[in-house]
């Protein structure tokens, strides 16, 4: 499953005794990582020092009270992995991209979806860019699908804000073991943090090895890690190709993980208008409840 947060690594509150000054001045004294002018001024020219919550600039007026934030730098992506991904949605602000399934989001080896990122995105032409794409969330390798990625520092943390706050809307599609209910709402703690999951059938077929296989259409509530993979397979139904949480001997091993990140509805941090994206799950879903349901119908004719 998915993590986010905005990134903040330091916080600061202003003195309600302390002077009026400009942040580019008042900065240089409070964070151990900002030890100079110098440092002050393309921290503020990056985007990641934040005032009362916004993007600050250098002439701003920092005020008894005021909450300054200094956010984490951008990663320096020194390696561009050549590989296209298929990109879904780009603006100067955000994009949208396909993980491939098999692909970490990020690490320490070369073949990561941040290293793809530089290769496939335009670079941003707005003040605040950071120096490499930011994946805002996180999926396990093993999953395919919609990766919210930010190209400026304003996205960073308007997006991180929602994220937070719960306000992206994030649809998973998945092919499970069984014959699952209907619908219905998983909860129960994940990693012992509570933990919510809603799930409505697509369809469902036969299985010789599973006697059903479901396609359903997932909604995590929450964001624990491998969240709908632990409240599946704690429902009696793992996800099929899940070598973590499935039953062995019933899970089909080397036709990887059968769960797609495919939908993300949220609020345009910087317009009036809803960002709603919907991709459609992998082939390999129908290919394998067809297969399942042809070799089903076969064995019944003897």
């Amino acid at each position: 499953m998915e993590k986010s947060d905005v990134n903040i690594i330091a916080q600061h509150q202003v003195p309600a005794e302390g002077k009026k000054q400009r942040l580019s001045e008042y900065c240089r004294n409070i964070f151990a990582e900002l030890p100079s002018r110098k440092s002050v001024k393309k921290a503020i020219l990056a985007g990641r020092l934040l005032l009362n919550g916004k993007i600050g600039q250098t002439g701003d007026w920092v005020l008894p009270g005021a909450q300054i934030d200094l956010l984490a730098p951008a990663p320096k992506n020194g390696k561009i992995y050549e590989q296209t991904l298929e990109v879904v949605l780009e603006n100067e602000h955000f994009a949208i991209v396909n993980k491939p399934g098999g692909l970490p989001v990020s690490g320490s080896q070369f073949r990561t979806l941040v290293n793809m990122l530089p290769y496939n995105l335009s670079p941003s032409g707005e003040k605040d860019v950071l120096s490499a794409p930011y994946p805002l969330h996180r999926l396990d390798s093993p999953t395919v699908g919609l990766v919210l990625v930010a190209k400026t520092a304003s996205a960073q943390l308007q997006i991180g804000k929602l994220f937070a706050k719960r306000q992206i809307k994030k649809t998973y599609q998945a092919i499970v073991c069984g014959k699952i209910d209907t619908a219905g709402i998983i909860e129960f703690p994940v990693a012992g943090k509570a933990a919510k999951s809603s799930f409505a059938r697509i369809q469902y077929g036969r299985s010789l090895r599973n006697e059903y296989l479901s396609w359903v259409r997932l909604h995590p509530e929450t964001g624990r890690t491998h969240q709908l993979r632990i409240h599946l397979a704690g429902l009696g139904h793992p996800i099929m190709g899940d070598q973590l949480y499935g039953e062995e001997g019933k899970i089909f091993k080397g036709k990887g993980l059968f769960l797609a990140a495919t939908g993300l509805r949220f609020q345009h941090p910087f317009h009036d208008e809803v960002v709603d994206v919907q991709i459609a799950p992998p082939a390999k879903f129908e290919k394998l409840l067809e297969r399942e349901q042809m070799m089903w119908e076969r064995a019944q004719k003897g």
